[in-house]
């Protein structure tokens, strides 16, 4: 099959600025072709990288797989994309794959991961939040019975507390200082506080709401010699952390959870691939729609995508790509 290698996608040119170019691919005979169904929009990570906010010593480390261009602009950026592919054995079957917002796309063919039939397109594009959610609870060692409080009531804080409250006999509390979030909460299974209401005697507690007040109301809401677990990503900067008083009266562990490294409770066993495929079959539950909280057209994406960034109310924005 014969394929034009031009693609149109969405690039940010400059801080706080984006436009849609057209990009050239190539297709080697170890790739397939990708026609895009969705994307989804990762708010907190898309957010930093259109502000410009990702140290300069961190421009390696941070790169997203399918990224082009660098932080410091102009960068083509994104993770989350569904589509269908175009050629070979597989050809029209729907897969997902690591890959910025783009229409058409070229990968190696075990880049594309196959969505479970039992899982809609539309919905896939939360994989990428469910195998960072998967990520930290492996870290967050959640156990039967365990308290648990989830401070952030963003997607990724959403899919933690989805989890978590799955295992058996788990309490699971959802704290955010939006009080919009409790239906949000209540329609994935969990308790919902505001921070000055949340329970404070957690066996465990997730932070990821990547603010300064988030992270010190975590470590408030940690019973005696708990575990902390820092979920979110700050961009450049440094961050006040309360270290004194309750953190050493009560023996806190603080730990830092990144889904670029698998934890060393699986990293003898896993890939980054079988994660993957695990939080795509975790998707199959419609209750997950919930999660998404508005759809664009990707025509009109470069135009929407500021004011996307900047609504407190954004969860997953879906992109779509047919007509």
């Amino acid at each position: 099959m014969q394929f034009d290698r031009e693609a149109r996608a969405l690039w940010m040119t400059a801080r706080n600025k984006a436009a849609l170019r057209t990009t050239p691919y190539d297709v080697p005979d170890t790739h397939v072709v990708i026609e895009t169904m969705f994307t989804g929009i990762s708010k907190g990570t898309e957010k930093l990288v259109f502000e410009g906010r990702v140290s300069h010593g961190e421009h390696e480390t941070m790169r997203a797989p399918f990224q082009e261009g660098d932080f410091s602009f102009p960068v083509k950026y994104g993770y989350a994309a569904v589509g269908r592919l175009l050629d070979g054995a597989g050809a029209g079957d729907i897969v997902f794959a690591l890959f910025p917002h783009q229409d058409y796309f070229s990968i190696p063919v075990e880049a594309a991961l196959s969505v479970p039939p039992d899982v809609p397109a539309a919905r896939a594009v939360l994989a990428a939040n469910m195998e960072t959610a998967l990520n930290i609870l492996w870290d967050a060692g959640v156990q039967a019975g365990d308290r648990v409080v989830v401070v952030g009531c963003g997607v990724v804080g959403a899919l933690v507390g989805y989890l978590a409250r799955r295992i058996p006999g788990t309490e699971v509390c959802l704290c955010d200082i939006d009080p919009g979030r409790a239906t949000l909460a209540d329609t994935l299974g969990c308790n919902f506080a505001l921070p000055d209401e949340a329970p404070n005697t957690a066996d465990v507690v997730i932070h990821a709401s990547a603010t300064a007040a988030g992270l010190a109301t975590a470590i408030a809401l940690a019973g005696v010699e708990a575990t902390v677990v820092e979920a979110s990503w700050y961009g450049e900067g440094t961050t006040q952390v309360p270290l004194g008083g309750r953190f050493h009266q009560r023996r806190l562990r603080l730990l830092s959870s990144q889904v670029g490294r698998i934890p060393p409770s699986h990293a003898a066993r896993w890939t980054h691939r079988r994660r993957l495929q695990v939080a795509l079959s975790l998707l199959a539950d419609p209750t997950l729609d919930a999660l998404i909280s508005g759809e664009t057209r990707f025509e009109e994406l470069a135009v929407a995508y500021s004011a996307i960034l900047g609504d407190p109310q954004t969860l997953c924005h879906r992109v779509r790509f047919d007509d």
